[in-house]
Order: C-alpha cells, then sequence, then structure tokens
C-alpha cells in the first residue's frame, strides 16, 4: 500500500501534466488559425462591430462601477499611508501612477475576463452542443473565420479603450475623495496629475490590455469549443474560460511588468 499511494500520486502528476501540454497546443493550433484566418475573418465588418458593441459598450457600466470604488479605495489607503510620513500634495501623484500602471488594466481585465470571457464561453459552447458549429462545418465556413477571429479581435481592440476609460473615472474617483473626505484642495491634486504624469507609465497599461484582450478573448472561444456533455458541460466550460482568463491575466502581468519596467521603459 505504501508503494501504490506514491505511484499513483505520480500517475496523477504525469497525467495531468500531459493534460495540460496538450491542452497549450491545442490553443497554440487555435491562436495558428486565427493568424491564417484574420484578413477573411474581418472582412464581415458587421460581425466584428457587433462584438466589439458587445465587450466594449456591454461592459461599461460594470467598468464605471469598479474603476469609481477602486480610486476612491486608492485615495483612502493612499492617504492613510502618507500620514506623518509623506506629504498629502503627492497623493493625487501616486493615485495617478498606480491607477494607469497597474489597477486600471488588471481590474478592468478581470472584470471583463469574468463577464466577456463566460458570455463567450457560454455562447460557443451552446452552439457546440446543440452541433451548430458542425453544422458550419457542413457548409464550407471554418469556424475560426467565422466565430473565434471576430470576438477575439474585437476583445484586443476594446481594452485598450476601456482601460483608457477605467483610468479616468478611477482618477475621478480619487479626486473625489480626495478633496471631499482628505482635505487636499482641487488644485493641489489636479497639479500633482500634472507634474508627475509620464507618457510611458500610460503606454504600459495600455500595452498590459493589448495582451490582457488577447487572452480573455482567447480562452473565452477555446473553452467555449471544446465544451462537452449538454448543458453541464456548457457551465463548465463558462467556468473553466473566467478561470483561466483571470489566472493568465495576472500571470502575463507579471511577465509584461518585468518586460517593460526592466528593458523597454527602464531608462
Amino acid at each position: 500500500m505504501e508503494d501504490f499511494l506514491p505511484a499513483r500520486g505520480v500517475r496523477f502528476v504525469r497525467r495531468r501534466a500531459f493534460d495540460w501540454v496538450a491542452e497549450v497546443g491545442r490553443v497554440t493550433l487555435m491562436l495558428r488559425d486565427v493568424v491564417r484566418f484574420l484578413i477573411p475573418g474581418l472582412r464581415s465588418f458587421g460581425r466584428l462591430v457587433q462584438q466589439m458593441n458587445a465587450i466594449g459598450v456591454g461592459s461599461l457600466w460594470l467598468v464605471v462601477v469598479v474603476s469609481l470604488f477602486t480610486g476612491a479605495v486608492a485615495a483612502v489607503q493612499a492617504a492613510y499611508q502618507f500620514t506623518a510620513v509623506v506629504p498629502m500634495r503627492y497623493l493625487g501623484s501616486v493615485i495617478l501612477r498606480s491607477v494607469i500602471i497597474e489597477l486600471g488594466p488588471v481590474l478592468t481585465a478581470l472584470v471583463i475576463g469574468g463577464r466577456v470571457g463566460a458570455s463567450i464561453a457560454a455562447e460557443l459552447g451552446t452552439m457546440k452542443v446543440t452541433e451548430q458549429i458542425d453544422a458550419l462545418r457542413a457548409m464550407a465556413i471554418h469556424p475560426v473565420r467565422y466565430l473565434v477571429v471576430p470576438r477575439v479581435v474585437a476583445a484586443v481592440i476594446m481594452l485598450p479603450i476601456i482601460t483608457i476609460f477605467s483610468d479616468a473615472i478611477a482618477i475621478f474617483g480619487g479626486y473625489v475623495v480626495a478633496i471631499t473626505s482628505i482635505g487636499v484642495s482641487s488644485h493641489t491634486y489636479t497639479q500633482s496629475l500634472k507634474d508627475f504624469f509620464l507618457m510611458k507609465d500610460l503606454w504600459s497599461g495600455l500595452i498590459k490590455s493589448f495582451f490582457f484582450g488577447g487572452i480573455i478573448g482567447t480562452m473565452g472561444c477555446f473553452h467555449g469549443f471544446a465544451t462537452e456533455g449538454g448543458a453541464e458541460g456548457v457551465g463548465l466550460a463558462t467556468t473553466h474560460a473566467v478561470v483561466a482568463s483571470c489566472v493568465l491575466v495576472l500571470i502575463s502581468d507579471y511577465v509584461l511588468a518585468n518586460v517593460l519596467f526592466r528593458f523597454i521603459f527602464a531608462a
């Protein structure tokens, strides 16, 4: 029994590792098809606009709420940590840089990954289990060209746009809290924003959001296409898409932060 349990554990770990490698391979093949059908898939501009509306405009109300309170919380926490250490005239700069570099892109991606990733996976998963994707193949329509390309491209386009909107709302939320609760004047806050704004900080957040959009669109489509087992399978695919999107966003955030601030924007 003592020899059986370690052997069984090794087999389990090995099987999970092989499954992970196989899944990475399937995602890579789908991305290859996305690149292959990129131009043909964008010829139907209406589908792209429809997906941009669903991903971007449909998420605005959620982004507004999350960003507003993100900026407000950032102001409260910064004021608490700055007390008797750093003058309050730097409050605006701290909120600005923390929002546009990290909080804005990451929290926006996590929120949209939860909403849009689940929606894409559920929609494509339902099409998979009801054999609508097989019907597309029977009509000589490649599913990646017709279904995946518009969603991935729309996510890549809309995430940076929504991130800019999210940054502005978060900075405004910090402004409201700063002048109403903390006692920082409007002039001091806005002057701090002007003095410490760096274009490379904004670009770093937008570059991150570009990759985050690709991750969200790809994971939603991939897990939707991998759906099996009817309604239960659709639920599992939705869960897997959201979890994979959020985890990969956080992992890629670390990788991109190292690349951007140690190499590209190091100077």
